[in-house]
């Protein structure tokens, strides 16, 4: 049984995710947001990617900055974070050591210093062979690209604040919403309203006569 705090939570770090999506120029769009737990997971949201032979820079940039406006929506809503962003970590930090290693789009320079295809079983960038003067340099570089998309995430969601608070409680009322839903939303439009739950009939009393399909009333002995 997920706590009702732990929900809210989640909802407002799904929505921070899907929320940077939809304001972002170069991001993927949501597709789908929910939180209905499925595994270790308490929720999640599903993007729609776009069909790229090429990421421009901005395009990178916009996806680290979706991966870590879940923990952005954390402390723009509630002025806390939690231990729920470690695989978006995972994801940004991935994407910057690649733009600062392989594909020169750092202030580092236009080097190679990672190696493709030595590692292990012979796939994936590895480490390449410099000094720890570039190495400090490459620490210094990730630090500026996440911490800047970090802070970049935090001030767009502040903006749209109240777009922020009304996704989550209708997340939280509805468990799922789609990419239009996240849409409608930003534009200021309303969501349809919920169906109330179907009532179950009451229980009839056993004292009292039932009638047989031929609407008789049997008779009382």
């Amino acid at each position: 049984m997920v706590r009702e705090a732990d929900r809210k939570v989640t909802a407002y770090h799904e929505v921070g995710h899907a929320l940077a999506a939809q304001l972002l120029p170069h991001a993927d769009k949501a597709h789908k947001l929910t939180v209905v737990p499925r595994g270790r997971s308490l929720g999640s949201a599903l993007y729609t990617p776009e069909d790229r032979m090429h990421h421009t820079r901005s395009a990178l940039l916009d996806r680290i900055c979706v991966a870590l406006a879940g923990h952005a929506a954390e402390q723009v809503a509630t002025g806390q974070v939690t231990t729920g962003a470690a695989n978006d970590f995972q994801q940004a930090t991935n994407i910057a050591r690649r733009m600062v290693t392989e594909w020169g789009m750092s202030e580092v320079g236009q080097l190679a210093l990672a190696q493709e295809s030595a590692g292990y079983l012979g796939y994936g960038p590895q480490q390449g062979v410099y000094s720890d003067h570039t190495a400090e340099h490459i620490d210094a570089e990730l630090g500026r690209i996440l911490n800047g998309e970090f802070e970049r995430a935090v001030a767009l969601l502040s903006e749209h604040v109240h777009v922020l608070h009304r996704l989550t409680d209708e997340l939280v009322a509805r468990e799922s919403l789609s990419g239009e839903d996240v849409q409608t939303v930003l534009d200021g439009g309303t969501l349809p309203a919920l169906e109330a739950p179907v009532q179950d009939p009451e229980p009839r009393s056993t004292d009292e006569p039932t009638k047989p399909a031929g609407g008789l009333t049997p008779d009382l002995i």
